[in-house]
């Protein structure tokens, strides 16, 4: 679980960080944490009939949350734009899968391979 908050603290340390690549390791660490505190806010709010608590999270962890998905989608060799897959109908299914790739083994054009470099 502390490897998962290290990752987790990892992408908030670069919030607005959109170059480079993530590992899958890395995106999954952060989305697994990410579940947690949203499903624990939640239960909170609806204890406490406050639902101002998750809204707040979630609008905080919106941009942290595109970067890390860009550059993973970076490592897999394809532009950050593809995110906006997430906008239309069924396009978050074919964005996971795209998620969920393994990365490219070399060097691509978004930079070095993470797994090498760490």
């Amino acid at each position: 679980m502390r490897e998962c908050i290290d990752w987790y603290l990892g992408v908030w340390q670069q919030f607005f960080v959109f170059n480079g690549r993530a590992r899958r390791k890395e995106f999954w660490s952060f989305f697994l944490c990410h579940l947690i505190i949203s499903i624990a806010l939640t239960a909170l709010s609806g204890l406490f009939g406050i639902g101002l608590l998750s809204a707040i999270y979630g609008l905080a962890v919106f941009i942290p949350t595109v970067a890390v998905s860009v550059r993973r989608l970076h490592d897999i060799g394809y532009a950050g734009w593809w995110v906006l897959l997430g906008l239309i109908p069924f396009g978050i299914f074919v964005l996971l899968i795209f998620l969920a790739l393994e990365g490219q083994h070399s060097a691509n054009q978004y930079g070095q391979n993470p797994r090498a470099i760490s």
